[in-house]
């Protein structure tokens, strides 16, 4: 990767160390300590009865503190078994355990509250190994996705829960968030291109429909957004003022907003190719060829959100089995009519990224040039053709410098190819020349004719990488 594609991953990387240091969302529960790791010595399960398949009581341990100003110290620490399988843990000696440290410190006669398995250090060590294999795997696009992903988290955590907290209409904050992290993504992967603009385009475009009718049918299902995890604990955690049909109708776009900027990426690119390689297509015959690329992707795409929506229900679905309820009862169930709404709502969407997508890259990439003949083919060191002319090339700085300064105006069909350049001068030259800017793929950017003798300064734009200098057909 060029020095010049690092800025963008550096500039994302400074902006999710500032993010970190964000102030997060303000707590209006708080606890009273802090969480530290402590070892289990000895567990008494004396006061743990059994009542059918739940246990509930007091679990008594004895524990030694792994760190804090009583590191090395052993107290007493509490669990409390309430009977509820999915909150409630049991330790054995030799856990590492979370407790609850006070502020005004512990001492040999207080006893502690035991919180949870700490699972950190697991968690850390995943996610080491996960990012270790995406920058081995993708090399510079792994390290890309990485800052990407660490970004996405950040911007969720610092900038959309805040936002949602405070009152902020959850479903358009949702769109607003996710509308940042597509246009960020999306750019690490493209570039400022035109395959850029017409992914994001499309993408937009599939969410904002999934929005709107993620509206519609939560209001006409009469769903209402509670049978998400933890919204009463929310709600009685002092949000009871929040909108939770918009929080539902903002989840729903943010699970799938993944796999519509994976399809709008696949179909823009595809355009792209083909419009790279048959530049003289319509507007139309481009239109379609994104059609017959999104359709090829779609199939696998909408049965990619219902296995990740339906695998999280799993056990709810396992019930109404065991318990024989017909489909049409359990379709009609909250529960499960919340989650049709989702997977149906996201597969529209998503489904909707495709002609979206196909329409926006027919737009830009329609008549604005590529590169003819498979763009720029070196033929041996210093020569190459591009556009169907036979170039020199000038690589090196001083090549560069001196372009076509002091020799004589090329032949009809013959040029100088300038590498690593986006502005060319004429100072010190006796003849026009023509200068065609291309990016890096080798595609046009600009066209400037007849540029005459002693001209200061011409430009190519931001996107410009190489121009090819020709003597002006206008001579």
């Amino acid at each position: 990767m060029r020095a010049r594609d690092w800025i963008p991953v550096l500039v994302l990387a400074a902006l999710c160390a500032a993010m970190f240091f964000v102030p997060s969302a303000a707590t209006v529960v708080r606890d009273d300590g802090a969480s530290m790791r402590a070892k289990v010595v000895s567990v008494d399960d004396s006061q743990v009865s059994l009542a059918g398949l739940v246990e509930y009581g007091t679990q008594h341990l004895e524990v030694e503190m792994l760190e804090g100003p009583a590191k090395g110290r052993r107290f007493r620490a509490e669990n409390e078994i309430r009977a509820q399988l999915d909150i409630d843990k049991k330790f054995a000696p030799g856990d590492t355990v979370a407790v609850t440290w006070p502020k005004s410190g512990a001492g040999a006669d207080d006893t502690l509250m035991a919180r949870d398995h700490w699972r950190l250090g697991w968690a850390f060590a995943l996610f080491a190994a996960f990012a270790a294999l995406l920058v081995a795997f993708g090399g510079a696009t792994g390290t890309k996705a990485l800052f990407s992903f660490a970004f996405s988290c950040l911007a969720i955590w610092k900038l959309l829960v805040p936002l949602c907290l405070n009152g902020w209409n959850a479903g358009w904050t949702s769109f607003a968030v996710v509308s940042i992290l597509c246009a960020v993504i999306l750019y690490l992967v493209a570039g400022c291109t035109r395959t850029f603009a017409a992914s994001l385009l499309g993408s937009m475009l599939g969410v904002a429909a999934s929005l709107v009718l993620a509206r519609l049918f939560a209001w006409g299902m009469h769903v209402t957004g509670y049978t998400m995890p933890f919204v009463q604990a929310l709600i009685y955690s002092g949000y009871s003022g929040l909108d939770i049909a918009d929080l539902y109708c903002g989840a729903v776009i943010i699970a799938s907003s993944g796999a519509v900027m994976d399809l709008s990426m696949d179909i823009a690119a595809g355009v792209a190719e083909v419009a790279r390689h048959r530049p003289g297509l319509t507007r139309r015959e481009l239109f379609m060829s994104g059609l017959r690329i999104g359709r090829a992707v779609v199939g696998t795409m909408t049965t990619t959100l219902l296995f990740a929506y339906s695998g999280g229900y799993l056990t709810l679905l396992m019930v109404f089995a065991a318990q024989g309820t017909s489909p049409m009862e359990f379709l009609n169930s909250t529960l499960v009519s919340a989650e049709l709404v989702k997977t149906l709502v996201g597969s529209f969407g998503l489904v909707l990224v495709a002609p979206f997508t196909a329409l926006a890259g027919a737009a830009l990439f329609a008549g604005r040039g590529g590169a003819l003949d498979g763009s720029c083919e070196c033929r041996e060191k210093g020569k190459a053709t591009v556009l169907g002319v036979e170039a020199d090339v000038a690589a090196t700085f001083a090549e560069r410098a001196r372009g076509l300064i002091g020799r004589p105006p090329p032949e009809r069909g013959r040029g100088l190819l300038i590498l690593k350049c986006n502005a060319i001068h004429t100072l010190f030259m006796g003849y026009a020349i023509d200068a065609t800017f291309l990016d890096g793929e080798d595609r046009v950017v600009k066209v400037v004719r007849g540029i005459r003798p002693w001209r200061f300064f011409v430009w190519g734009g931001w996107r410009a990488r190489k121009v090819l200098e020709t003597a002006s057909e206008a001579e």
